[in-house]
């Protein structure tokens, strides 16, 4: 019996067994098994083999990874959004491989991937699924494409595509301590009531992984399907915007009603309708700022500022001006809305805003 037909059983099992306090326990080590045995599917059978997938350089200040059906329109959008030209076609499939592209927004560079379309299964490797997969797991962000003139069930199915290889959308880790010792037995605490977790459960579900000395403190009230995130250490929690294309074809009624949805943005790649807004999305989801330089006695630099992610330090400026500078730091004068008054004189822990202009002044 392969890989495939185990998660196939287990997975038919689980939805044969009804949900109550008496069956928790075996659900959860049914979970925990197909945990197991997804893993597996994703690691490569062999370790000297090379696992066939698409090269593809990481370049820019952050990479976005085009996810949809095929012919959705992920080829027409990114022509449109970058100077690379994608095949695109009315038939499905038109793109075979991943074909990156740059997009140039606020002095940064994004690079935006277009991967070719996934079908139901590509989890367990259909139409190339799992080097698609594998290379939206190194994106930043997700951009899923859909039509919106067909039923939500596409959002579904390809949310439980990348749910099952481990892609976590728009969801946060779980405030789980876990640590594997050497021995010693399991110790278990919580620093708050567990409702949808058990000291019972956490230890059958560590057992099933051969797990039997180790430490596990819940720092929040998770389910299990979280811890099992937890002890598998091998997902990644990635931000998605769900785009709805071809809004030409449908009702103004609808547009707004999808538009109206957390994290949803509705686009015309045909027509160039509200592009701009989905940059700006785009943008904000990155969590990418813009800090200028500016040398003594000389106006700043507002061509050349340096692309970083929200919440850096000034010593994380001084990383990307130069590696040596941090070591040779004395203080910063700092303007813009990180301050009290400008310039402000600051230390290196000091957190820097989007648009701050800083002059390093050097021991």
């Amino acid at each position: 019996m392969g890989i495939l037909e185990k998660i196939a059983e287990i997975e038919r099992e689980i939805a044969r067994t009804q949900k109550n306090k008496a069956t928790e326990y075996h659900l959860g080590l049914l979970k925990a098994k197909l945990a197991k045995y997804r893993s597996q599917l994703l690691e490569p059978a062999k370790k000297g083999e090379k696992g066939e997938g698409f090269d593809v350089l990481k370049s820019g200040d952050a990479r976005v990874a085009l996810i949809g059906f095929p012919s959705v329109g992920k080829s027409t959008m990114l022509s449109t959004l970058t100077k690379t030209e994608s095949e695109a076609a009315n038939y499905e499939f038109t793109t075979l491989t991943c074909i990156p592209g740059v997009i140039e927004y606020q002095g940064a560079n994004i690079q935006l991937l277009d991967l070719p379309g996934i079908i139901e299964g590509a989890a367990q490797g259909k139409g190339r699924g799992r080097q698609v997969i594998a290379v939206a797991r190194t994106a930043d962000l997700v951009l899923m494409m859909l039509d919106a003139t067909k039923p939500n069930v596409h959002r579904e199915l390809l949310e439980r595509e990348l749910e099952s290889v481990g892609i976590r959308l728009n969801k946060r880790k779980p405030n789980i301590y876990f640590k594997q010792k050497k021995g010693g037995g399991l110790s278990f605490n919580s620093t708050c009531a567990l409702t949808r977790c058990s000291e019972k459960l956490v230890q059958m579900i560590l057992h099933s992984f051969k797990i039997f000395n180790a430490e596990v403190l819940f720092r929040e009230d998770c389910t299990e399907d979280e811890f099992i995130d937890v002890v598998t250490a091998n997902r990644v929690y990635l931000p998605c915007l769900y785009v709805y294309n071809k809004i030409d074809q449908i009702s103004i009624e609808e547009v707004d009603r999808l538009a109206r949805q957390p994290n949803s943005i509705v686009v015309s790649c045909n027509m160039k309708l509200n592009l701009d807004y989905m940059l700006e999305a785009l943008w904000e989801s990155l969590q990418l700022i813009r800090v200028y330089t500016k040398k003594p006695g000389a106006p700043p630099d507002f061509d050349d500022g340096l692309i970083l992610r929200k919440g850096v330090s000034v010593e994380h400026v001084c990383h990307a001006i130069h590696r040596t500078l941090a070591a040779q730091f004395k203080y910063a004068l700092v303007w813009g809305t990180s301050t009290k008054y400008s310039p402000q004189r600051v230390g290196i822990a000091h957190v820097m805003a989007d648009e701050d202009v800083i002059q390093v002044v050097k021991k």
